[in-house]
């Protein structure tokens, strides 16, 4: 009960396997993952409406099942971790001439995640191939060890439960307005990147909670310019 759930369902999972369901209806995997991690790796591969289900959840924290019979409610607050391929064939921008995938061919792998999924996932990574010389002369890397990571992380989430009694991603958007007080400077950046990136209301909060968070990391009260500019670049390829 004290370590939180970890779940990996396969790309072949069906509607009623994540989000639950049946006569008698039962849990899926967003609820079995409540309070802890859903991964989906291969994440397009996943058949779009499966996908789409995931979007209430992600935004309210619990899942309504109706059937005839009855109807449901299972908790299922969960984060959302997903993997993907540049393209098709997977070696798109590795730097080699491998990857012979049209612009259309990666443009329809890309779309198989929906605009309004992707506005509810606060950051979105490129992660490049490591170089050989990394991968051949990992012992010579200076690297922060899992638990300095670890000690740091909880250190910024009892900032948040000291300071609002919740975690920042569970703050409405009036909190959020009130815990991030942005001057003239950052509001004209924000208001840029709003137009340039044609990012929603719902982005835009998600932009203000990340960057709050960021600024918890590096145990500052207030959020200012470089806290916000990185939480703008993690929504860059998710626009």
């Amino acid at each position: 009960m004290k370590v939180r759930p970890f779940r990996s369902p396969h790309h072949s999972s069906s509607a009623v396997a994540l989000v639950g369901g049946g006569t008698n209806p039962k849990p899926g995997e967003i609820s079995l993952a409540h309070e802890g991690v859903l991964f989906l790796d291969e994440l397009p591969e996943f058949p779009r409406q499966v996908l789409e289900v995931l979007r209430q959840p992600l935004e309210n924290g619990e899942v309504h099942l109706s059937r005839a019979a009855q109807q449901v409610t299972f908790p299922a607050n969960f984060q959302l971790i997903g993997a993907m391929n540049p393209c098709p064939c997977g070696y798109a921008g590795d730097g080699s001439a491998r990857c012979h995938c049209t612009e259309d061919q990666i443009d329809k792998y890309h779309s198989k995640i929906s605009g309004p999924l992707l506005d509810r996932i606060d950051m979105v990574l490129d992660v490049p191939p490591l170089p050989k010389e990394v991968l051949l002369n990992q012992d010579d890397i200076k690297s922060e060890g899992s638990e300095t990571i670890r000690n740091r992380v909880l250190s910024a989430y009892n900032v948040q439960l000291k300071r609002q009694k919740k975690s920042n991603d569970r703050l409405n958007p009036d909190e959020i307005e009130k815990l991030v007080k942005l001057d003239k400077e950052n509001k004209q950046l924000l208001e840029s990147v709003i137009d340039k990136l044609q990012l929603s209301a719902r982005a835009y909060h998600r932009i203000l909670k990340v960057a709050r968070t960021i600024a918890d990391i590096d145990n500052s009260e207030l959020v200012d310019k470089t806290h916000l500019i990185e939480a703008i670049s993690y929504r860059r390829h998710a626009s």
